[in-house]
């Protein structure tokens, strides 16, 4: 019995862990080298992209785009989103999101290399897109996020003391007084 309820409490620190590693995989900035290959700019509402399947039915807001191109394959192209996160979550305060797409036009077709700095997600099934922070020319040159390796190793340590505490905390004492 004892080792069952070790087992769950060693499972959901496993499992906590992992949700805080992918909580900080999403919300930490991430840099990829590019060619920008274009930009738009689209309304949306809660619902995603408003087109004639799916009508506004809420308040709106303007998002723009970032397409990009892999300098090393062409064929791999990536689409951006380049939205104010304002005061909400991930907490970057960025409200400069109109001053970020000016700069991406500028970089458009040219054959400079650009530095996209972004966070979050590109899931097609979901119509969800990575958020583009900033951009800056690049060269070649490109940046790691040292802080979100950081916390990779903060939590990996954090999760081998709680293991351990569990495994202590489960097991069995040894009594000194068995002989006498």
């Amino acid at each position: 019995m004892i080792t069952f309820f070790r087992r769950i409490c060693v499972t959901f620190i496993v499992l906590l862990h992992l949700l805080l590693a992918l909580a900080v995989n999403y919300s930490f900035p991430h840099y990829d080298s590019v060619f920008i290959t274009g930009g738009d700019v689209k309304r949306m509402d809660k619902d995603g992209i408003i087109d004639a399947k799916n009508p506004a039915d809420g308040p709106t807001r303007d998002v723009y785009f970032i397409y990009t191109k892999s300098p090393q394959n062409p064929d791999k192209v990536m689409a951006y989103r380049n939205e104010d996160t304002a005061w909400g979550f991930p907490f970057y305060f960025k409200f400069n999101s109109a001053d970020v797409q000016a700069k991406a036009q500028g970089f458009t077709n040219s054959d400079r290399n650009v530095t996209i700095k972004y966070y979050g997600y590109r899931i097609s099934m979901l119509n969800e897109f990575r958020n583009v922070i900033s951009l800056k020319e690049s060269g070649t040159d490109t940046s790691w996020p040292i802080a979100s390796y950081v916390l990779y190793f903060i939590l990996f340590i954090s999760l081998i003391i709680w293991v351990r505490k569990i495994n202590k905390a489960f097991t069995p004492k040894v009594s000194e007084n068995l002989e006498k």
